[in-house]
């Protein structure tokens, strides 16, 4: 898995999948490992992960993250299934990671504030800030 080295976003979840997945992947900034793959430029790189398989065969964005999945537990692959069979949820898979790429700082904030800020140890904050909001819409609902 190749990721940007400067993104603390990317950094935080890398953590994460490193600590599920050992050392059945490698993951390389494409700072430190982009010369050894000549054929990707480096402005494809900084655009989005690139998980290269052992076969070769290069994943890039959001199905390079659906192919780590496999990875995690064998009952995975359907989400990198889904993503090559079905074209609306590729799209809109596509988009939310350009957005979200576009917005790492905003959204590593958003991911240490819904699953604090130990990537080797996530804690279900957004369940607690779910059920808050739910509360209070009915109490404002209910009141007002």
């Amino acid at each position: 898995m190749v990721w940007d080295g400067e993104c603390t976003f990317c950094k935080y979840w890398i953590t994460y999948w490193h600590s599920k997945t050992s050392n059945r992947i490698e993951y390389l900034t494409y700072q430190e490992t982009a010369n050894n793959f000549a054929d990707i430029p480096i402005k494809e790189f900084k655009k989005a992960s690139r998980f290269i398989d052992i076969d070769g065969i290069v994943y890039s964005g959001p199905d390079s993250a659906f192919k780590i999945l496999t990875y995690f537990n064998p009952s995975f692959p359907f989400w990198h299934k889904w993503y090559t069979k079905n074209n609306l949820f590729s799209k809109v898979c596509d988009y939310s990671y350009n957005w979200i790429a576009k917005h790492r700082s905003f959204m590593f904030a958003i991911t240490k504030l819904f699953f604090g800020k130990n990537p080797q140890a996530l804690k279900p904050y957004w369940l607690a800030i779910f059920f808050l909001i739910v509360i209070l819409t009915y109490l404002v609902v209910y009141f007002l």
